[in-house]
């Protein structure tokens, strides 16, 4: 059962319809939210949608992902033009479409989503967890033998399970709002040419006196933000254009003219006074498990939100089905968090980071012209991308292959075939170049795992990738005997047969 139809939420039902299990999806709302959240995916995550076959049919494009020229780190440009395994891929796509198009992919997988079922009770039982939900027509109990809490930053699945959130607040104000700009100070670089502020291009800038924000992620929906350090505000109130308007002069030191939004929405409008960084100490008690903003919540700076939240989904998903059909290994459930947790505290580190990077003072800006230059070294804008993608953390597999723990990398194979296209079925996939010897070691997991003949140029003889992408094996020269092949296979994917 997961609690939360959010994008992690539904793409952990998603991953567990996959693999044959039926889950039960409880939200609260009683529809899609068209609230205006994420505005697109960055990172390892593009890759990992491709690996189901999803990015084709969420972006329309008819080509595979391709890594970005460049990207920002606390709004530096950090260029990533002739990086070698460049990891940073984007998506941009708002998060209402994403959530729709995840809601009617789950119901193709027949997956069972209950809206306006908001989860009000836990509690453990020998065969798994007792839940209570609340509804229109009163409250329902259910019985599951796994509870996924993916419902957001106040989880109420955190809470009921006695799971610790700590980490910090920090002192700034962040604003953002849908506005009406003028063409008359448009830019013809999609940014903005105002009198008495000169050019602001599209996307960050830090000032002496807080940050300012304007991007058009749509055409005719341009937003506005800022973000200012220090000082009280009310948040009693809802936020207003003209209290948008009175930030904006005063980090800008001018006038931004602006009105509100054309058209019907919904538009954004909101404040986030203190942002979190938070973590939960553990990604599990007992049969509960969080996923994404359950698990942890950080400044929005760069988008590593949903990749990181998707990567959890994809990373428990095939586990918990695993479980569900009585053939997951010892500890393998525990693998969530050994694996998902220390990807979390990166996050947190870079996201703090880049907050830090754009506070006021002269110092800062100091800071940020040495960081400006240091980018401009490709070894550091290499580690500034792993670190943005996520491709920097590294699972304990249990293998010492340079690839085993990594993502596979973005193969084609000697017969034309992309390795991402091995992957839509969501099942683990064996490429086999040693003349069919490493498939006769793992004949006897052939009910759980695909064994693809297959040859990478300047690649492994062989490699074991798990359902969510990340090899888990591999060597360079399969000597016959299959020991480590055996070995991963019965820690990955229990005792064939």
């Amino acid at each position: 059962m997961i609690s939360g139809a959010g994008p992690t939420g539904l793409m952990v039902a998603c991953e567990l319809a996959l693999a044959g299990v039926r889950p039960v999806v409880l939200e609260r709302l009683p529809a899609p939210s068209d609230e205006p959240k994420a505005n697109g995916l960055i990172g390892q995550v593009v890759r990992m949608l491709d690996m189901r076959g999803l990015y084709e049919a969420f972006s329309g494009a008819a080509e595979p992902p391709k890594p970005m020229d460049q990207w920002m780190f606390s709004g530096l440009r950090v260029p990533l033009t002739g990086m070698r395994d460049n990891p940073m891929y984007a998506l941009m796509i708002q998060q209402p479409r994403l959530v729709r198009l995840l809601a009617d992919h789950a119901r193709e997988l027949g997956v069972d989503v209950r809206w306006g079922h908001e989860l009000t009770g836990v509690r453990t039982t020998p065969d798994g967890v007792a839940v209570t939900a609340s509804t229109a027509e009163g409250d329902v109990a259910l019985d599951a033998a796994y509870l996924v809490g993916a419902d957001g930053g106040r989880s109420g699945v955190r809470k009921l399970a006695g799971i610790g959130f700590p980490g910090h607040t920090s002192n700034t104000v962040a604003r953002l709002a849908h506005v009406e700009i003028s063409d008359e100070i448009r830019s013809d670089d999609g940014g903005l040419d105002v009198p008495g502020i000169g050019r602001l291009p599209w996307g960050h800038h830090r000032l002496d006196d807080g940050g300012f924000i304007f991007a058009e992620l749509e055409p005719g929906r341009p937003m506005v933000g800022t973000i200012e350090f220090g000082g009280e505000i009310d948040d009693a109130h809802p936020m207003t254009l003209d209290e948008l308007r009175h930030s904006t002069r005063r980090v800008l030191g001018a006038e931004l003219p602006f009105g509100p939004p054309a058209g019907d929405g919904p538009h954004a409008l909101r404040r986030i006074a203190g942002q979190n960084t938070r973590q939960a100490d553990r990604y599990r008690a007992g049969n509960v498990f969080l996923v994404g903003d359950s698990a942890h919540v950080h400044s929005a700076m760069g988008g590593p939100g949903l990749n990181l939240g998707l990567q959890d989904a994809m990373n428990l998903g095939w586990k918990l089905a695993a479980a569900v059909s009585g053939w997951a290994p010892a500890n393998l459930l525990d693998t969530y968090h050994d694996e998902r947790h220390p990807a979390g505290l990166r996050v947190m580190m870079h996201s703090m980071s880049q907050t830090a990077l754009f506070g006021p003072g002269p110092e800062v800006g100091a800071l940020r012209g040495l960081f400006a230059e240091l980018l401009q070294l490709p070894s550091a804008a290499a580690h500034v991308a792993h670190l943005l993608a996520g491709s920097d953390v590294r699972y304990d597999t249990g293998d010492d292959h340079p690839l085993s723990g990594r993502l596979v990398p973005e193969w084609t194979l000697a017969d034309g075939r992309r390795v991402a296209e091995l992957l839509h079925a969501g099942r683990p996939v064996l490429l086999d170049g040693s003349g069919g010897a490493a498939a006769r070691v793992a004949g006897a997991w052939a009910q759980r795992i695909d064994c693809v003949e297959a040859t990478v140029a300047a690649g492994p003889v062989a490699t074991l990738i798990r359902p969510d992408g990340y090899i888990v094996w591999a060597t360079d020269g399969f000597d016959g005997d299959g020991d480590g092949l055996s070995a991963a296979l019965r820690r990955w994917f229990g005792t064939g047969g």
